[in-house]
């Protein structure tokens, strides 16, 4: 990638410019934090403190007119810059999930402010259509430490399942599951989501806002799913996109948006979507 500061600061406010700065830092520190992931934890204290600093700034109010002047100012060079961190973030965040649940596994415990952040969104996302005890959990990209499931299965009862790509996380969280929440039904998969049986049952499916074709794999799923199901899509937009793939409109044939909720405080916002013919008080299953 060519170097993007270049002969920006002659231009740029001095806030975007001192942003555009720290952005190529963080995407130095990412990379190197994702090419040195080895299977342990020595690295783990590194990306933790990088993941919740980075945390912070895409949800400091200060940074939303910068980050907007580089979209308009240096849009094509942003937009590079937004795609590269945007991947390397969302492979350090799986790496992140990896460290707390080997420590977790070794008997050690902890979170960063990473962690704290995204726990807290959990509880809202579905608003009144939340999963019930005679509920069936999806998440897509349930990674190795699925917080998602763990959360639901012991707020509620429901039944849960997640899918994940990698299966290093499929089986670290398998064992998490098993340490955490060995009473709760909760099964974790490597399959495709398209091809899991459980997608067809489930009431409630949440995507991870890190998945990059969650657009398209809910543009998929719509014959393959029930007709009362409940998604909820995690997204962020401006300057949440560098953490976050972006929210994207649907086809409103297939689906309805039903409610989007925005929060300024934390890493990524949620769109809840029922399909287009469903009725528009959805409720529980």
């Amino acid at each position: 990638m060519s170097d993007l500061s270049s002969g920006t600061s002659r231009t740029l406010s001095a806030a975007a410019s001192g942003l555009l700065g720290v952005l190529h830092e963080y995407l130095r520190r990412f990379t190197a934090a994702a090419d040195g992931y080895d299977g342990s934890t020595s690295r783990a204290a590194i990306l933790e403190t990088a993941m919740a600093g980075y945390s912070e700034l895409v949800t400091d109010e200060r940074n939303i007119a910068p980050f907007a002047e580089l979209e308009r100012d240096r849009a094509a060079e942003t937009a590079e810059l937004v795609t590269a961190l945007r991947a390397r973030s969302a492979r350090c965040a799986a790496v992140s999930e990896k460290y707390r649940a080997l420590r977790l596994l070794e008997g050690r415990t902890g979170t960063g402010g990473y962690f704290d952040n995204v726990e807290s969104c959990i509880e809202e996302e579905f608003g009144a259509v939340s999963p019930a005890g005679t509920s069936r959990v999806l998440l897509v990209g349930s990674g190795s430490f699925p917080m998602t499931l763990l959360n639901v299965a012991a707020r509620t009862g429901a039944v849960a399942a997640g899918v994940d790509i990698d299966a290093e996380a499929v089986d670290l969280g398998r064992r998490v599951v098993r340490l955490l929440g060995g009473s709760y039904d909760i099964t974790l998969d490597s399959r495709p989501v398209g091809e899991l049986p459980f997608t067809r049952t489930a009431t409630h499916i949440v995507f991870s806002s890190t998945v990059a074709a969650k657009y398209d794999l809910l543009h998929r799923l719509h014959a393959g799913t029930r007709d009362d199901v409940v998604v909820a899509m995690r997204f962020g937009d401006g300057l949440k996109s560098l953490f976050n793939y972006p929210m994207q409109d649907v086809d409103p044939a297939r689906w309805r948006l039903l409610e989007t909720v925005r929060r300024p405080d934390q890493v990524f916002d949620v769109a809840v979507y029922v399909k287009h013919d469903a009725g528009s008080e959805a409720g529980d299953a």
